[in-house]
């Protein structure tokens, strides 16, 4: 029984010490599933602090599972790809609900788009924690109708994983 209580002692103390955004040098890894209307992957993303509630970043997504296209083809590797720049605004200790605890609301410029995000992380102890994504795009740079293989993508999607502080 005594073991079972440092044990508990010992996991809330790791827990409460999780900090899911530090600032300026912070440097955050994460990966994960991708899910969107016409197909899932995965996805990877690094994000680096600039200031106290500023971070950059790159991220990059593989559609794995894709539909059929409208030919009865599958999208080639150019369709199923895709990178971003990204501009973060962790507002984790602006609404200071819980130090473990980040929003950031955010842009990025990718391969297909012009686009929004929003994510939340939780961070469980000071190096591991999960993640949920929402990706909006904003401006396509192909106004005329998409092809069914560029509107992959071109579409809203869904990312959680697991994040990583580095």
């Amino acid at each position: 029984m005594k073991r079972v209580v440092i044990l508990l002692v010992f996991l809330s103390v790791s827990v409460v010490n999780a900090q899911a955004f530090k600032g300026k040098g912070d440097v955050k890894f994460q990966v994960g599933a991708n899910i969107q209307h016409d197909g899932t992957g995965i996805m990877a993303s690094l994000d680096y602090g600039l200031g106290e509630n500023i971070s950059i970043g790159v991220a990059s997504s593989y559609l794995l599972g894709v539909n059929q296209l409208d030919n009865g083809k599958l999208p080639e590797f150019e369709d199923r790809f895709d990178i971003k720049a990204r501009f973060n605004a962790n507002l984790g200790n602006v609404i200071n609900v819980d130090d473990g605890l980040d929003v950031y609301p955010g842009l990025h410029v990718s391969l297909k788009n012009f686009g929004g995000h929003l994510g939340v992380r939780y961070f469980f102890t000071s190096g591991f924690g999960v993640f949920s994504e929402v990706n909006v795009p904003l401006a396509k740079y192909e106004t005329e109708t998409l092809t069914a293989a560029k509107t992959l993508h071109n579409q809203v999607s869904v990312n959680v994983g697991a994040s990583f502080s580095i």
